[in-house]
């Protein structure tokens, strides 16, 4: 299973691409999307949809972190937007989306809901068997919310198999 994590954000969007088979991860690609601070808000949405459209032509599954609202309200209706625009990309792929709050990300990494993104992050490096954790920021949390993915599609088949 190929599954491609997504932190969406309006200055970097990160991403990263697991495949996980036998509750074995492997690494195939991770990086980020970033538009330029001085550059008109229209502009850096259409730069991440278009650099968006084409990780989903090459890549297929993805889960995408859901936006929770930080203290300034300007930067999380952006985020919201840039949000919006990936999550259309996807639509337009036909690629299905997943939406994993902070704390289940968190908790499927570490193990612990409160843990701090200096511990997922280290987390996330010790399971993927990176020498570094990932920069910037926000690919190490996109890799993380692909592991947090990993781990919630293999609960989800399992109940799904039951029904059968």
């Amino acid at each position: 299973m190929l599954i491609l994590g997504i932190d969406p954000g309006y200055a970097i969007v990160g991403y990263g691409l697991l495949e996980y088979q036998n509750n074995r991860f492997r690494t195939v690609d991770y990086g980020a999307i970033t538009t330029p601070a001085g550059m008109d808000f229209s502009q850096r949405l259409e730069r991440i949809y278009q650099q968006m459209q084409m990780l989903l032509t090459q890549y297929r599954p993805q889960a995408v972190e859901k936006l929770y609202f930080q203290n300034n309200q300007k930067t999380a209706i952006d985020v919201a937007q840039a949000r919006g625009v990936i999550l259309l990309a996807a639509q337009l792929q036909g690629v299905e989306t997943f939406e994993y709050t902070p704390l289940q990300v968190k908790s499927s990494v570490v193990g612990y809901g409160q843990a701090v993104k200096k511990q997922v992050q280290e987390m996330t490096r010790i399971l993927l068997h990176l020498d570094a954790v990932p920069k910037p920021d926000d690919t190490a949390d996109a890799l993380a919310i692909a592991i947090c993915h990993a781990h919630s599609s293999g609960s989800l088949m399992n109940r799904l198999k039951q029904y059968q």
